[in-house]
Order: structure tokens, then C-alpha cells, then sequence
């Protein structure tokens, strides 16, 4: 089958998520066409990575039940299917984008919370095509990454009069996000991402460092309550000895009580 399948050859969505092409390449279904995506370049590549690993961050630490996927489609139209390159959807979404087989795709009605284009050369794509189609489809948040602009435009109200509202975030900004409140990301992280090995290996010697005070602070109250303990015990014995020298005087005067009586029995004076 060629790359664009011709008009006569058009596929149906059923037959694009069973569509074997080339392993290499990943189509997008526009139309009922198939059109093969462009091969990311080394900062495109870096700049999902870096998404995936801080959205899936904050959701674990908001407890959210969503996750974070790349390579997950979203249907927009009866014969179109786009393949955003970052998807956030709840977990039953996603569990029943697994359940089906062939390519995995979200269906009509099965809305993301959030979908994020980097862009490419195709700029065209990302700022009008599929603006207007994730609008359509009403997914809440679409964000387009721009890295030759250097700026992140955040979409949101896609039911608005023309669709969605637009704001702009740029170097030394923070992006904010209806749908992902409490998200904390800059601009200058997502142009410049730092490589995700880099923080696993930070965020693993962060948690070494907590573990190890963490058991030394185990350690000193171990050692402390032994004192504690060990003190309590000498305060017991101090008790023991004083009530043996208490009760030592009083058994004294108990036997000088007797032997008094006695010499008084033999009327003597004692």
C-alpha cells in the first residue's frame, strides 16, 4: 500500500488501526489518507521525554488517576486520527484503549484530558489543522510547544465562540494549566529539557540521602530510648537499694524493740 493511499483506496478508521506499513514510520489517518509523520529530531525527542517524566510526576504526587502516554491516537473525525505527542487521559481511557487490538487509538467520545504537538517544520499542522480539530472534538487542553519561538501556547474553553482561547507563555514564565492545577513548569525547562536519566539519578541520590537520615534518625531514637531505658533501670535499682536499707533500719529497730523487751522482762533497764 503507498504512503498516501489514493482516493479509490481510501481507508476507514476500522482499517487503519489494523494497517501494517512500514515499522519505522508512523502514519496519521487524515481523511481517510494515510500520512506518514515526520521523524523527530534530537530536542523534539528530548522535549517529550522531559513532558512525560514531570506530568507523571505531579499526577503521582496530586494522586490524580491519569497517566501519560506518547504514541497514543486521538480520533478527531470519522476518517481522521492524529497522533499528538504527548496524551494525558484518565486510567480507565487508557485501559480500554489496551483491551482492543490493533494501534492505540482513543475513539470519538473517549476525550483526553490533555494533548501537547511539539512542532516540527509542518507548523501549519499544529497551529490551524489540529487546532480546529481538537476544538471540535472539545478535548479540554491542547498545548502547541514551539521551540523555534521559544514560547508554549496553551489552549483552553475549546466550546468558545471561535473555538479555543489562547495564552502564550515564554522564557522566564511559568506555564499555567486548567486541567493539570498546581503544575509547575517553566518555559526555559521545556526549551532547554534536561536529560530525564539525569533526574532519575538526582531524584535516586535525593531519595538515598532522605533514606539514610531517615535511618539515622531511626538510629538515634533507638539510641535514645535505650538510654532511656538504661536510666529507668538504675533508677529502679537505686529504689530496690534504698528500700532494702529501709527496710534493713526498720528490721534494726524491730530487734532493738525485742531486745528491749526482754531486758525489761528481767528488770533491767535497757
Amino acid at each position: 500500500m503507498e504512503l498516501f493511499a489514493p482516493a479509490a483506496n481510501r481507508l476507514t478508521f476500522e482499517e487503519y488501526l489494523l494497517y501494517q506499513g512500514d515499522p519505522d514510520v508512523r502514519y496519521e489517518l487524515v481523511r481517510g489518507r494515510l500520512v506518514p509523520m515526520a521523524t523527530p529530531s534530537g530536542l523534539h525527542t528530548g522535549i517529550c521525554q522531559f513532558l512525560v517524566h514531570v506530568l507523571q510526576l505531579h499526577l503521582v504526587a496530586m494522586d490524580r488517576p491519569l497517566v501519560v502516554k506518547t504514541d497514543l491516537g486521538v480520533r478527531t473525525r470519522d476518517d481522521t486520527a492524529r497522533i499528538p505527542d504527548v496524551v494525558v487521559c484518565n486510567q480507565p481511557l487508557w485501559q480500554r484503549v489496551c483491551a482492543r487490538p490493533g494501534a492505540g487509538v482513543l475513539d470519538l467520545g473517549e476525550l483526553p484530558l490533555l494533548v501537547i504537538e511539539v512542532t516540527s517544520e509542518n507548523q501549519r499542522e499544529d497551529y490551524l489543522l489540529k487546532r480546529a480539530e481538537y476544538a471540535l472534538v472539545e478535548i479540554l487542553e491542547y498545548w502547541i510547544v514551539d521551540p523555534k519561538r521559544a514560547r508554549v501556547r496553551v489552549m483552553t474553553n475549546p466550546q468558545g465562540e471561535e473555538g479555543y482561547e489562547h495564552s502564550d507563555f515564554v522564557r522566564g514564565q511559568n506555564i499555567v494549566s486548567t486541567a493539570l492545577v498546581g503544575l509547575t513548569i517553566s518555559v526555559d525547562q521545556i526549551m532547554s529539557p534536561p536529560l530525564v536519566e539525569d533526574l532519575l539519578r538526582e531524584e535516586q541520590s535525593q531519595l538515598a540521602e532522605e533514606r539514610q537520615a531517615k535511618n539515622q534518625a531511626i538510629r538515634q531514637a533507638e539510641f535514645e530510648r535505650q538510654a532511656k531505658d538504661r536510666a529507668m533501670h538504675q533508677t529502679e535499682l537505686e529504689r530496690q537499694a534504698k528500700d532494702q536499707a529501709m527496710q534493713q533500719v526498720e528490721l534494726e529497730r524491730q530487734r532493738a524493740d525485742e531486745m528491749a523487751r526482754r531486758l525489761r522482762e528481767l528488770g533491767l533497764e535497757p
